[in-house]
């Protein structure tokens, strides 16, 4: 409790600003949420008249209508009860249309903010990606987006509309009797006090809401993602373990929010009571030194009973309204983070078929100042194969990543067929260059709309052809509904092999003249990798094939070989000349060698 009261005397200056700004720039990524506020905010003044007739009809029921005389005028008494009964239907038709304005409003921004948030996360930094967990940032997209919809849906109306009610209620008590509608505005105001008090701890508390609710979705995802693991290593005591940690907080945190948000409405509820009571007691001692009829002082007491609605939403707005500006705070953070693939408006096209590469004194670290490549060079000619061989560490998946622009150097620059590829079009860029990795990754779809993720305006006969060009016909024909068969989650119902055939086809129909492979028939068996490495050799007719090589056989085959140590590219060339030139390279073969003589 010490550390949250330090927070929020920390918090206390400058959470309300800070609140505002979030909501100020909340607003301007989602416009849609302003479009026809005015009219919304007139409705409301109409839908506050409507509210406050009905006291005034019984104001004139009781005096006019002979109520409280005991000469009841029915005629009139009839007439203003219709009245009545027409405004209500009125007011709540208006009320009617004016929710709907706003929920309208309300999804459409909140459609917008995820679509923002999604592609967002798509083009962020690979640092980025590395720091985030994958959960945390589903949570972006997902919860704390989805916390924003009460308060856009209802709580921005209720902005927007009671504020307007509370004034017309306060104004047609004054011309009543301004003395018991200054009574009334006196004992309303302990609320403002209590609710400054609560709001700055309430922003704390759902700011801390919305964190533990992303860590406890990273958990979830990161223990249904490895579920596998977690049973063979027997880990469930310990995974379960974490996940009780983490629900535990979530709990926690979600009971801090929920008990200030308690303590609004028992404030809200205590203070109604108190003007009631207020009220009723002058209004009744001193009716005649105020000049009151019954009927208006009935009148007072019921536009009371109207004020006590709009207090209570108001109250409840600030709960809504914290959660929101906790969510948009999370999704304005995420939206600020920086972001790496920003493809020139009108960039180069590159042509068809195979393309050169080259790198000029290419360095890059993950924003963290380490180095993961330094001051690489090369000159790769088209149509060659080229591996790209190291130990673990030194560099070569970075920069088979830096090929596809998955980022951008730290310094220097990547050229494909001359050109820089900072400059290349997006599209030319997406269709030039295309990479498989060791593992394919497949949707939740069928075989053939896996393939055709290659390529957006794949038809048919593009699939059939990358089909027919990697041989895999007799594959296609085994399977239970043909290209139609579903692949499961991550291609769960395929084996590893089946996923890299389909990444291959994908690959085919995408037609690159850059085909970067990350050992993509390292994880299978003799009998598959052979189908694997005529599927791919058949592929790599007429294109630039750069492989990711863990194991050698793959460089022994290459035309280029490059050696990364340690960030550097220490040597280059093919793999005869390498082995006679002893380096590093004919260590590494050596070790490689005597490897599989010993397995066998």
């Amino acid at each position: 409790m010490a550390d949250l009261e330090a927070d929020v005397e920390h918090l206390d200056d400058t959470a309300h600003d800070g609140a505002i700004q979030v909501l100020r720039r909340g607003l301007q990524t989602t416009p849609e949420l302003l479009q026809g506020l005015l009219a919304t905010a007139l409705i409301g003044v109409a839908v506050a008249v409507g509210q406050i007739s009905i006291p005034i009809v019984i104001q004139l029921a009781l005096d006019r209508g002979g109520l409280t005389s005991g000469e009841v005028d029915t005629g009139v008494v009839l007439r203003l009860v219709l009245m009545a009964f027409g405004v209500l239907i009125a007011t709540e038709a208006l009320a009617l249309i004016a929710k709907r304005r706003m929920i309208v409003r309300a999804e459409a921004s909140l459609r917008r903010l995820r679509v923002m948030a999604f592609d967002h996360v798509h083009r962020q930094t690979l640092s980025v990606h590395n720091e985030q967990a994958t959960g945390v940032m589903i949570s972006r997209v997902t919860s704390d987006v989805d916390s924003l919809s009460r308060f856009t849906d209802w709580g921005l109306f209720v902005w927007v509309v009671e504020p307007i009610v509370v004034l017309c209620i306060f104004v047609a008590m004054a011309v009543y009797s301004w003395q018991l509608a200054l009574l009334a505005l006196v004992s309303f105001l302990p609320v403002f006090v209590a609710m400054r008090w609560v709001r700055t701890r309430m922003a704390l508390a759902h700011d801390e809401r919305r964190t533990a609710i992303g860590n406890l979705l990273g958990a979830f995802n990161e223990s249904l993602t490895g579920a596998e693991v977690v049973r063979a290593y027997n880990a469930q005591h310990r995974t379960q373990k974490r996940l009780d940690t983490v629900s535990e907080v979530r709990y926690q945190k979600g009971l801090k929010a929920n008990l200030y948000m308690s303590g609004v409405y028992v404030i809200g509820d205590l203070v109604g009571a108190i003007m009631l009571a207020a009220v009723l007691l002058v209004g009744v001692t001193q009716r005649e030194a105020l000049d009151l009829s019954s009927g208006s002082l009935v009148a007072i007491m019921f536009l009371i009973t109207l004020l006590l609605t709009p207090i209570a939403e108001l109250g409840e707005t600030i709960n809504t309204a914290q959660e929101a500006v906790a969510g948009w705070r999370k999704v304005l953070d995420l939206l600020d983070q920086p972001i790496e693939d920003l493809d020139p408006e009108t960039g180069v096209a590159l042509s068809s078929g195979a393309l050169s590469i080259g790198a000029s004194h290419v360095a890059f670290d993950y924003g963290d100042g380490v180095p993961v490549l330094r001051d690489v060079s090369v000159e790769l000619p088209a149509g060659s194969r080229i591996a790209i061989v190291g130990e673990t560490g030194s560099g070569k998946s970075t920069f088979a990543r830096l090929l596809c622009r998955l980022a951008d150097p730290t310094s220097g620059s990547i050229m494909i067929d001359g050109v820089e590829l900072t400059d290349v079009a997006g599209d030319a860029r997406h269709r030039a260059i295309r990479m498989v990795p060791q593992d394919g990754f497949l949707f939740d779809a069928t075989i053939r709309e896996n393939i055709s993720f290659g390529r957006a305006d794949a038809t048919q006969a593009d699939i059939d052809q990358a089909i027919d060009l990697l041989s895999l016909e007799a594959w296609v024909a085994g399977l239970p509904d043909g290209l139609d068969t579903p692949v499961g989650e991550r291609g769960s119902s395929l084996s590893v092999g089946e996923r890299q055939l389909v990444s291959f086809a994908r690959a085919a129909v995408a037609d690159p003249g850059i085909l970067i492979l990350d050992e993509a028939t390292s994880s299978v068996d003799p009998q598959t990798d052979l189908q694997l490495t005529r599927a791919l050799d058949r592929l790599a007719e007429g294109r630039t094939i750069v492989s990711i090589a863990h194991r050698l056989s793959t460089a022994e085959s290459a035309d280029i070989v490059l050696v990364f140590s340690d960030g550097e590219l220490i040597e280059q060339g093919g793999h005869d000349e390498l082995v006679l030139a002893g380096g590093r390279y004919a260590e590494l073969f050596a070790a490689w060698t005597a490897d599989i003589d010993h397995t066998a």
